[in-house]
């Protein structure tokens, strides 16, 4: 804020004063919306560290499963039983808000099946493709509960940097900016008035004489 736009004037302190209260207080609300997001985020940081753990756990068990069912079922026999499912996993995205910031809220449906349910034939198959087929769908569910928790951390880490920024603006800029003014101001005012009593016991000490 250039300060010979400024004008000195009464009514112009009083705006000043109340834009500086104002920021004040937003500058407040905005560091305590910081804080509480930061606190939600090393939440979910925690919930991401397990959830990242037991993806790579699953992912891992899937691969071991699937290199024992290829060596004893044949890749033929493995894809077979894998086009053979019927049904495919529904997902439903909702979402939740967590201090104003909107994350998703992902839910699935029909991930585990039964025996019965993957569609293969249990005669003509052996249960280590049971065991794969489970690890695989323990799998996509550690895969749709990370994608959930992934997204959070980066929702929160985006609305941390922006309520960061709009911190640092008021609190290094815009009321630094407006104090000055307002201190630029009531100067001013003093001055002119200092002038105008000046003015005025000039005009007496003449008419005195």
């Amino acid at each position: 804020m250039a300060l010979k736009d400024v004008k000195p004037t009464r009514s112009e302190l009083i705006n000043t004063k109340k834009k500086i209260k104002l920021s004040q207080n937003g500058y407040k609300i905005l560091k305590m919306k910081r804080d509480g997001l930061i606190m939600e985020f090393f939440k979910v940081l925690e919930e991401a560290k397990d959830s990242r753990g037991a993806l790579l756990e699953r992912y891992s068990r899937a691969q071991e499963m699937m290199a024992i069912a290829n060596t004893i079922e044949g890749s033929i026999g493995v894809k077979a039983a894998a086009f053979s499912v019927r049904e495919n996993p529904d997902i439903t995205l909702k979402s939740k808000n967590i201090m104003g910031v909107v994350v998703p809220e992902i839910a699935s449906t029909q991930v585990k099946k039964g025996i019965a349910e993957r569609g293969y034939g249990v005669i003509g198959t052996t249960p280590i493709i049971d065991d794969t087929a489970s690890a695989f769908e323990e799998l996509v569910e550690a895969i749709i509960k990370s994608a959930e928790i992934e997204t959070t951390m980066k929702r929160l880490l985006d609305e941390i940097e922006s309520t960061k920024r709009r911190v640092n603006a008021l609190e290094f800029k815009v009321i630094p900016e407006l104090s000055e003014a307002r201190d630029f101001i009531k100067m001013r005012l003093d001055e002119m008035e200092r002038e105008e009593l000046f003015r005025l016991k000039k005009i007496k000490a003449r008419s005195t004489a």
